[in-house]
């Protein structure tokens, strides 16, 4: 017997693309654009401090994370959002997607008002936030992101049955695969929802310090200038692109006293804490801007760099933040297809990052291209995309 909660999950986005890809021959060198796979160098320092403290895998590591590494997040979320939080509010992860999914084991309840739960999710989205609402038993609303709302859920157009049944929403920004940022506006607009309505606002930040211009907002300093609960919002938050160590799997989770202590207390029984030399490269990195700054301007480069080559596509809109293309095609299987028989060219098409509500799919028109080559290699790929697809 098996459950049959997970019974019609489609298969996951990358086996799914090799089983489309892998039996047709490349028309050219494999360039593979597909996974958000950061290839900047890291600092030469992170590997030095994890062979200078190996004596640490002798060791069980603390599962909240060692007041060092507490600390060096504390310090980062001041200094980026402003806020202050003891060091009893966050906690240290295996990058966000175990905390993702953890966050609605440990703080979604079974009924709403005596109803079955709703968590409330984009679409597109990470496919953790599906896995992590239908394992609690809550019904996943799936909200279209699309370019008439500026990649932005509408969850306030949603029927208020819906919302009053809602205990969770879970909210990507900048989004993936989007690139959009949400505005100090739209923050305001979804808390006063979430207050309105009781639910909680699960924010994975994990592009953040990818941007073009300004630092986007985010959901601990909106939430304090807003003066919400401080339960309201749950913050994810991880090392694999701000610091292009996506191997070290380490992030972090930081939110209101009792939603930590829940959240922790799950983890002791379930999750696997970090390795004491991870944590003492985590703090380090988590302390250190330097390396970002120079690591943002590299994607700087690559913003001007598809800018230009793609300006004259039809429906182009360069990314505000993060790494990904989300590009405009007529069908993005059909062109994932073609580009890689005719260039060797890896994208991967945008309905297997979306669901299909009501028989529309808002990944159908696109495909997903990752900007994480180094930048000659992008220039290359991104020239043979636009003269394949697009020509």
């Amino acid at each position: 017997m098996f459950p049959e909660r997970f019974s019609d999950l489609p298969e996951y986005a990358f086996p799914r693309l090799r089983t489309l890809l892998d039996k047709l021959e490349p028309g050219g060198p494999v360039l593979h654009m597909t996974i958000g796979e950061p290839k900047h160098p890291f600092p030469e320092w992170v590997s030095e401090t994890v062979c200078a403290t190996a004596a640490g895998f002798a060791s069980y590591p603390p599962n909240d994370g060692t007041p060092e590494l507490r600390g060096a997040i504390t310090g980062f979320i001041a200094r980026r959002y402003g806020v202050t939080l003891p060091d009893d509010q966050v906690m240290a992860l295996n990058g966000t997607r175990e905390g993702l999914y953890n966050a609605a084991m440990a703080l979604c309840p079974e009924q709403k008002n005596g109803k079955r739960p709703v968590v409330l999710i984009p679409n597109p989205f990470y496919q953790v936030y599906m896995i992590g609402a239908i394992s609690v038993g809550a019904e996943p609303v799936f909200v279209p992101a699309t370019k008439d709302n500026g990649f932005m859920p509408d969850f306030a157009g949603l029927p208020q049955d819906i919302l009053d049944r809602a205990v969770a929403c879970y909210f990507c920004t900048p989004t993936n695969p989007q690139g959009a940022v949400a505005t100090p506006e739209y923050w305001r607009d979804l808390l006063a929802l979430a207050e309105k309505h009781d639910f909680k606002i699960f924010a994975d930040e994990c592009y953040s310090e990818l941007y073009r211009d300004a630092p986007p907002v985010g959901a601990l300093d909106m939430a304090q200038a807003a003066g919400a609960d401080p339960e309201r919002v749950v913050l994810f938050q991880s090392l694999s692109k701000r610091s292009n160590v996506p191997g070290l799997r380490s992030g972090f989770v930081a939110g209101g006293p009792e939603s930590l202590h829940r959240i922790r207390q799950l983890r002791a029984y379930s999750g696997a804490p970090l390795p004491l030399p991870i944590q003492n490269a985590s703090a380090r990195l988590w302390a250190d801007e330097a390396h970002v700054i120079e690591n943002r301007a590299l994607y700087a480069e690559k913003y001007v760099a598809a800018d230009r080559i793609l300006a004259d596509v039809p429906g182009y809109k360069g990314p505000e933040a993060g790494f990904f293309l989300w590009l405009p095609v007529p069908d993005g299987e059909a062109a994932a297809l073609k580009l890689w028989q005719d260039t060797g060219v890896r994208v991967l098409p945008g309905a297997y990052l979306s669901r299909d509500v009501n028989g529309d799919n808002p990944g159908d028109g696109y495909i997903r291209v990752a900007m994480v080559a180094p930048k000659e290699e992008m220039i290359a790929g991104l020239t043979a995309l636009r003269d394949c697809l697009y020509s």
